[in-house]
């Protein structure tokens, strides 16, 4: 994703903002918001319509960015 290719693109931890919880940049959502969807079996786009200030690619890049974080380069997007 051109321009979101550091977590600085799209997480800001700020101590003024939620205590310093990790956020969307340019929000006030907690990336935690977004792994409690997924993890209630919730579906992107509802996420993405709670949260209007999120886009797509920023919500993307943070799954992106826990993928690689978690599990690497290997087998990016392989067909199972």
């Amino acid at each position: 994703m051109p321009g979101m290719d550091q977590p600085g693109d799209v997480v800001t931890i700020d101590p003024e903002v939620l205590g310093g919880e990790p956020v969307f940049s340019g929000t006030r959502v907690p990336i935690r918001a977004l792994f409690d969807y997924i993890e209630g079996g919730e579906p992107l786009a509802e996420f993405l319509e709670d949260f209007p200030s999120v886009t797509r690619a920023q919500a993307n890049a943070v799954l992106e960015q826990a993928r690689v974080a978690l599990v690497g380069d290997r087998g990016a997007r392989s067909a199972g």
